[in-house]
């Protein structure tokens, strides 16, 4: 059996938290062996359920310990190109938080560093390990809903309240769009494997920061329509429209927090089948592809290529866009 991947956070964000780490010590393949932070306050919520974990005062520190081989990044967004580059050189493998980058050009240092180093560097885009996505895609491909024509996705929350969010701060990287535009984006990307010839799109800007964007989009095959919105009520959803049939994805992106995975293939005759995928932890199966592939060479399924991908096109939604 082999040794566990020794892993470290860089940072004591509220998502890694409530989410990552706790995927990375149930993880296969995986020990939370690190943490960075220079408040003691801050980890102790992690050393909660992981209390032989060891805390650094600062990420240099942790990033300069032999012992941790792989490092997850949830710092703000305009940070994660300058640590991922900082933590390949020191001989660590990398998964970032999404948006990886600002610009999608910021990708060919990363992944020139990766080559370089031989090392495993991956954005931390969780929703294609989770099968739902995988059963989603497999059905587009074997013609269940026959001739794509038209996809369409939502994802939406409000957190205006939240004015210290990073999210609410232009200086950060903040907006709608680079938070969870990947989702819509990259989701059918990732489903039908073709990329948009012709991107058009709309933004409600707020404070420096999109509050609301709306994209529309002509694929080889198909249209496109989205949105996304951090000033309404939550709500996600992505159906694929065909000739002969739907397919319906109910909790896309944050399956088992907004609710059970499903997806419906809507079939003529008003037929529904329902496929549920009620304990799937797309966070744990992504620490263990990473880990698997960092082991043993395994593909991964979300290369830096494919991230960069999705980077270009929300670039063209922000430099084309024309104000609501």
């Amino acid at each position: 059996m082999q040794k566990p991947v020794q892993w470290g956070v860089l940072g004591a964000a509220n998502f890694a938290r409530r989410f990552m780490a706790p995927a990375i010590h149930a993880a296969d393949g995986a020990r939370f062996a690190g943490l960075a932070t220079s408040s003691p306050e801050k980890a102790e919520p992690f050393q909660a359920f992981c209390p032989d974990l060891t805390v650094y005062d600062s990420y240099d520190a942790m990033l300069a310990d032999p012992q941790i081989e792989a490092v997850y990044i949830p710092l703000p967004n305009h940070m994660h190109v300058d640590w991922s580059l900082k933590a390949l050189d020191a001989g660590k493998h990398v998964l970032c938080e999404k948006p990886m980058t600002m610009q999608a050009h910021e990708f060919d240092a990363l992944i020139a560093k990766r080559d370089e180093t031989g090392l495993l560097a991956a954005e931390a885009y969780m929703i294609v390990h989770h099968p739902q996505w995988q059963f989603a895609r497999k059905l587009i491909a074997d013609g269940a809903i026959g001739k794509l024509v038209h996809v369409t996705g939502a994802f939406s929350f409000d957190n205006r309240a939240e004015t210290e969010n990073i999210r609410n701060r232009a200086e950060t990287g903040g907006g709608g769009l680079r938070d969870i535009g990947v989702y819509v984006i990259g989701s059918a990307r990732f489903a039908t494997g073709q990329e948009p010839a012709s991107v058009q799109s709309a933004i409600r800007w707020e404070n420096g920061i999109d509050a609301f964007t709306e994209i529309r989009a002509q694929f080889p095959d198909f249209t496109y329509s989205s949105y996304v919105s951090i000033r309404m009520h939550p709500h996600q959803e992505m159906v694929f429209h065909g000739e002969g049939g739907v397919i319906r994805l109910t909790a896309p992106f944050n399956a088992r927090v907004f609710g059970e995975a499903r997806v419906e293939l809507h079939r003529p005759g008003l037929e529904v089948q329902v496929t549920r995928f009620p304990g799937d932890d797309h966070y744990k199966l992504q620490v263990e592809a990473f880990c698997r592939s960092a082991r043993e060479g395994a593909d991964y399924p979300c290369s830096l290529e494919f991230s960069r991908g999705t980077q270009e096109v929300i670039d063209r939604v922000f430099e084309g866009a024309v104000p609501l």
